[in-house]
């Protein structure tokens, strides 16, 4: 079981958390002209690199927040995790 510093609530195990996302994944200035195409991408094409990547994660077991990590997809092991975000 792999362990995940919630910035609210401390160390937990990872069946306590939600994926999100991939982190940083710009909103469509105007989702309202895109073609079926681009809404595609923009909805099921994310990043998917051999090594770190920055994620979304909520704490949906516990305080319910979400927070950013940056976590390496090869040897699963967050590498950097910020202090308590501001409400998003």
């Amino acid at each position: 079981m792999q362990l995940i510093t919630c910035p609210y609530c401390g160390p937990r195990e990872e069946i306590e958390f939600h994926y999100g996302a991939a982190a940083g994944v710009a909103y469509p200035d105007n989702p309202a002209r895109l073609d079926d195409v681009a809404w595609a991408r923009y909805l099921f094409f994310r990043p998917n690199p051999k090594g770190a990547l920055r994620e979304r994660w909520c704490h949906s077991a516990g305080c319910r927040q979400w927070f950013t990590v940056e976590r390496d997809t090869v040897s699963y092991s967050i590498s950097s995790q910020p202090a308590a975000e501001a409400a998003q």
